[in-house]
């Protein structure tokens, strides 16, 4: 495997660029972000209370339009890695998978959700059991509302995220892959839009995945800190830890995401990757080990039976009868959580396209879709089933007064298992590391879409683009507009989604035209081949001459005889 690609050695002409960036991409994002962070520090409470505003609508009008197209993502992830279709290469049909199992699982995985499985493994599923922020889904606090609290965030984090990413990373990966485009999301509606993908539409579709996934990428920074700082408060390395150590816990992680974006792909990010999933995976089997192992297993095949007992109403449950609880409760899980996934879907979905060179639809669909939802199950059921023990079996103490922290819950939960000390300082370590690899992606995503679609944009628009993410995490953290932020990335996946719907229509169409081409070509071979042996057999037979010209019942007799043909 040599270290540049096709893709990378050659990559087709994109829209116009100028000096390394495509200017009507790299400007208009950096403007509208910059915007709204200076809008955001000057009147932070006009700003999150008009955003809030703007979700509420969204989310009360909305929420069922986010459910069935969710819905329908899940559906359409499946049919197509079951199909016909599945057998289609990301790639020249005689290329291998550019990177091996192990770091194309570690990268998409680390990527897609791992610093989010850190931050909510504990977290939600108490939340749910808690009944935070209320019981518009009915789950009480006892041992069957445990079990449906774990079962909710298996909904929240099991295939329907990762069918998204399916939508996305597919239609990405076959234009950058089969078709030789640019990495850009716009050619993923390319069979659709055609020529205009070059235009002022596509530009828009990029617009929107840069800014989305910045803001995401650095809402999540500013809540990461939080956690580590949390976790440093339960180590005694800090006290009552604010403004001033989020910052630095910034600055540090954004140092680490720059040295790491700049060493490339196949080198910083690749290898941090590994050590991440190594890391947590030694976390996982000592709380597994330590924690009430027997009751976890036994907990996690009933939750599985129960999720996909349930899955198909959990789907379609917009709690449409608790009215405004319903709506309240929407807003804080559910529609928020498709919000999101959708709004990182331009990060995640162009970044496990790039690294899914070679590989089969069948390959990535069951890679991306089936084996991180199996992880995620393990993973909650490990750490959310041993809180949810501790309460309803043990000392108790993760939930007080109705609440939970979301920030400490975690090490709260370590504190009552044997050697917890030694597992926060790992936790500590994974959480830094996995958001250091969130921003290196996301930093390396949003250069490449700002720079045409290069797949080896510059060392500088990376260095930009990563510093940025940092200085909006600090600038919004100071002003209290992190959640005005959050809020943001949500109000962007309502359009997204749209360009979404035409993804699938796009995927549908070129798979069947490949389909169709590949099975004008077999057929074609086969009529060769079948004229080929027809010839042949009429050579043999003697009545057809090796020339081509067809010869007498004589002479072919006389050469089966071997006497020679009568003048007479």
């Amino acid at each position: 495997m040599t270290e540049t690609s096709e893709t990378e050695a050659a990559t087709p002409p994109g829209p116009r660029r100028t000096s390394s960036v495509a200017p009507k991409v790299f400007w208009p994002a950096a403007a509208i972000i910059l915007v709204f962070v200076v809008a955001t520090v000057i009147a932070p409470g006009a700003m999150e209370s008009a955003i809030s505003a703007l979700q509420s609508e969204v989310v009360g009008k909305f929420s069922w339009y986010y459910m069935l197209i969710v819905s329908l993502f899940v559906a359409f992830a499946i049919w197509v890695g079951l199909s016909h279709y599945g057998d289609i290469k990301l790639g020249p049909d005689e290329e291998e998978a550019e990177f091996g199992l192990l770091s194309w699982f570690s990268m998409l995985f680390a990527a897609g959700m791992g610093i989010g499985l850190v931050f909510w493994g504990v977290a939600e599923p108490l939340s749910h059991y808690a009944g935070v922020p209320n019981r518009a889904t009915g789950i009480t606090q006892d041992e069957a509302g445990a079990q449906e609290s774990l079962v909710q965030t298996f909904l929240h984090w099991g295939l329907h995220p990762w069918a998204i990413y399916v939508v996305v990373g597919l239609a990405i990966a076959y234009a950058i892959h089969r078709k030789k485009r640019p990495v850009s999301i716009r050619y993923a509606v390319e069979s659709l839009i055609g020529r205009r993908v070059k235009g002022w539409i596509g530009d828009i579709i990029d617009i929107a995945a840069v800014v989305g996934t910045l803001f995401g990428v650095a809402t999540s920074l500013g809540l990461g800190v939080m956690q580590i700082a949390a976790g440093l408060d339960f180590l005694d390395i800090v006290s009552d830890p604010g403004n001033l150590t989020y910052v630095v816990l910034i600055g540090a992680i954004t140092l680490a995401a720059i040295v790491s974006v700049v060493t490339g792909l196949k080198k910083g990010i690749r290898y941090l990757s590994n050590f991440n999933i190594s890391l947590a995976a030694v976390l996982l089997l000592l709380v597994l080990i330590l924690g009430p192992t027997l009751f976890i297993f036994r907990d996690l095949v009933q939750s599985i039976g129960a999720y996909f007992q349930n899955l198909l109403q959990m789907s379609f449950n917009t709690t449409a009868f608790e009215v405004e609880t319903g709506t309240d409760w929407q807003a804080y899980w559910t529609t928020y959580y498709w919000g999101w996934w959708i709004a990182w879907a331009p990060f995640v979905g162009v970044f496990i396209a790039r690294i899914s060179r070679g590989r089969t639809v069948r390959e990535f669909v069951a890679g991306v879709l089936l084996v991180p939802t199996a992880v995620t199950m393990l993973w909650f059921s490990v750490f959310g089933g041993t809180a949810l023990y501790r309460e309803l079996f043990g000392q108790g103490g993760l939930i007080v007064d109705g609440e939970v922290s979301q920030e400490g819950s975690l090490f709260g939960m370590l504190e009552g298992l044997p050697g917890g000390t030694a597992m926060a300082i790992g936790a500590v370590i994974l959480i830094a590391t996995f958001f250091i690899t969130s921003s290196d992606s996301g930093s390396l995503v949003v250069d490449m879409l700002a720079s045409g679609g290069d797949p080896n944009p510059p060392t500088w628009s990376r260095v930009f683009w990563a510093t940025l993410e940092g200085l909006v995490a600090i600038a919004l953290l100071l002003a209290g507009g992190l959640s005005a932020l959050q809020t943001m990335s949500i109000l962007i996946a309502l359009p997204f989604s749209v360009v979404m719907l035409l993804m699938c229509v796009s995927i549908i169409r070129d798979f069947r035209n490949e389909r169709r081409t590949a099975l004008r070509i077999q057929r074609r071979m086969q009529r060769e081949e079948l004229t080929e042996h027809v010839t042949h057999s009429l050579i043999d037979e003697g009545l057809v001459e090796p020339n081509g010209e067809a010869g007498t019942s004589t002479s072919g007799t006389a050469r089966r005889t071997g006497e020679a043909p009568s003048t007479s």
